[in-house]
């Protein structure tokens, strides 16, 4: 049987990440830095972006743990431990397993199959790189609105008194850590974000081509066999 580590290896390596992750937001909240933007930005666009990300990190976690199962099982038949399989399977592999192994016993080809399983393992987290670039546009947006507050106090200028250029600055301060503190927020959230999915793109990649690797030896001698028959 094979171990936890050896069944979950693309679990694991996501939940390391996380960690790292989680360990670099409670360093900059020990540094003040998370309060500090939050309570610069009067738009509030910087706890959107927080909260889209860390709906978007659990969605990674839940595709990194489906894709961890889907190599599993995939492990399984690899090693011959898994030959047969029930007529209800629920991951993508297993079921791409029956399709194809019943295809090919009427002569016809898995290469479809292959293509199709292909999609479905990419299309579980297509969402996340949309995601990630909203996030980047999000921050963008945030910019465009700081550079409006910043800009609208000039418009109340009539006298250039001390008092009054002074409030004046302080207003428009305000506008320009609205536009800093979101872009900033924006740009750290979309690389991350973009990071993380980027080691599930690795694994499906290693997981598709494992799967095509295994149809050729399971199937194409028998797609050969119906076809001289």
């Amino acid at each position: 049987m094979q171990s936890l580590s050896t069944r979950h290896t693309v679990f694991l390596r996501s939940l390391v990440l996380l960690g790292v992750i989680l360990f670099a937001f409670f360093l900059a909240i020990e540094q003040g830095f998370v309060e500090l933007t939050l309570k610069s930005d009067r738009s509030y666009l910087s706890y959107v972006i927080l909260a889209v990300y860390f709906l978007a990190t659990l969605h990674w976690v839940l595709i990194c743990y489906r894709l961890s199962s889907e190599a599993t099982a995939l492990g399984a038949v690899e090693l011959d431990l898994r030959t047969e399989f029930g007529p209800e399977q629920a991951l993508a592999v297993e079921r791409y397993f029956i399709e194809a192994t019943e295809l090919t016993k009427q002569g016809g080809r898995y290469q479809g199959l292959l293509e199709a399983f292909g999609d479905r393992i990419y299309n579980r987290h297509a969402t996340g790189h949309f995601v990630s670039d909203m996030l980047l546009k999000i921050g963008l947006l945030g910019t465009i609105i700081g550079f409006i507050l910043m800009l609208l106090p000039v418009a109340e200028i009539k006298e250039f008194e001390a008092n009054l250029m002074q409030q004046l600055l302080g207003k428009m301060s305000g506008g320009m850590a609205v536009a800093l503190y979101t872009t900033l927020a924006g740009l750290t959230t979309s690389m991350l974000l973009k990071m993380q999915y980027q080691t599930i793109d690795s694994s499906a990649a290693q997981l598709v081509t494992r799967v095509s690797e295994l149809s050729e030896l399971r199937f194409a001698g028998q797609v050969k066999d119906v076809g001289e028959t």
